[in-house]
């Protein structure tokens, strides 16, 4: 059966500044901030949190479905997926728009500043669940134009298909009324430690409070590691370290992608989130959101080496 990912698809732009931001941004000028970055260093990638999930998922022996709306520029990202066995049924290209567009330039702290033209992304409500006719045994709702977030939630329930709901980035585009109908709508609730702290402020709640309205609550906190709050019990996830620190642009998607795999596998929270850790820790060693790779031996052979148990079959 297959995993759908509602979620975008975009191209990364990627500039590294050889020095540190907080150099150069003075906090009592923050009302008349006009800086300039000399980045040497640039290249494009293919991304979107749609992409990456899929992507990392497609490593792991998963079937990743993407659901997403894109623009007159696809063509080489649609080789891309045809390249590595990702089906492409239910994206829509929209030859008025361009494709999402991201712009991230990274300084020496992995301190980001981000620009992000959505594009086509906005016109994601025009794909429906329904047209969907594989049969899905799990799906996740992640960043993407703010009507396809909501209207992909609301059929995905009404349809009885188990989610994870993953605001991320677009968070911001939600009141608290919206973002508690979201999780009560979902099974699972994923979150970055400043995702967490946000979605607590708009919606009133306290983490037991949220982690008590779905199955699982799962909140990352970078190199401390995650936690995974389901029934009753928080689940401490180690971090693992990384081979090198290199771009953490993209680390949450692949852990994500992990978080499906053991959910659609039925392994328990601690295997799952150790492997969603693994994930996270080989995506940062590497430049891009999707230049990772390992075959199944490799993973398990890392997977033993960093917790000391075995990767199930």
């Amino acid at each position: 059966m297959s995993v759908l990912i509602c979620g975008s698809m975009a191209y990364d732009t990627i500039m590294v500044y050889p020095d540190r931001f907080r150099h150069h941004i003075l906090p009592e000028q923050l009302h008349v901030l006009s800086v300039s970055f000399l980045v040497p260093e640039m290249r494009r990638e293919f991304g979107g949190c749609g992409g990456n999930i899929a992507y990392s998922l497609k490593l792991l022996g998963g079937e990743p479905l993407v659901m997403a709306t894109v623009g007159s520029d696809f063509a080489p990202y649609a080789q891309r997926l045809d390249q590595l066995g990702i089906r492409r049924d239910h994206i829509r290209e929209l030859p008025e728009h361009y494709t999402g567009q991201c712009f991230i330039t990274t300084d020496l702290d992995d301190c980001q500043i981000t620009a992000f033209h959505p594009g086509a992304m906005g016109e994601s409500h025009r794909n429906r669940v329904a047209d969907v006719k594989e049969a899905v045994e799990l799906a996740i709702v992640a960043p993407d134009g703010r009507d396809g977030m909501l209207q992909h939630a609301a059929q995905l329930a009404a349809a009885g298909i188990p989610f994870i709901f993953d605001p991320g980035q677009g968070m911001p585009m939600f009141g608290g009324e919206e973002l508690l109908t979201f999780i009560d709508q979902a099974d699972y609730l994923a979150l970055n430690d400043y995702e967490s702290a946000m979605l607590q402020q708009k919606t009133g709640l306290t983490l037991d409070e949220l982690a008590g309205r779905v199955k699982a609550l799962i909140v990352t906190l970078g190199a401390e590691g995650s936690h995974i709050y389901a029934d009753g019990v928080r689940h401490d996830i180690p971090a693992v370290p990384a081979a090198a620190l290199v771009d953490p642009t993209g680390c949450g998607d692949a852990f994500r992608a992990g978080l499906l795999y053991g959910i659609t596998q039925g392994w328990d929270w601690p295997t799952t989130g150790r492997l969603a850790s693994l994930l996270g820790s080989l995506k940062i060693a590497q430049r891009g959101c999707q230049n990772h790779a390992f075959t199944r031996e490799e993973l398990a052979s890392q997977f033993q080496a960093a917790f000391g148990m075995p990767l199930p079959d």
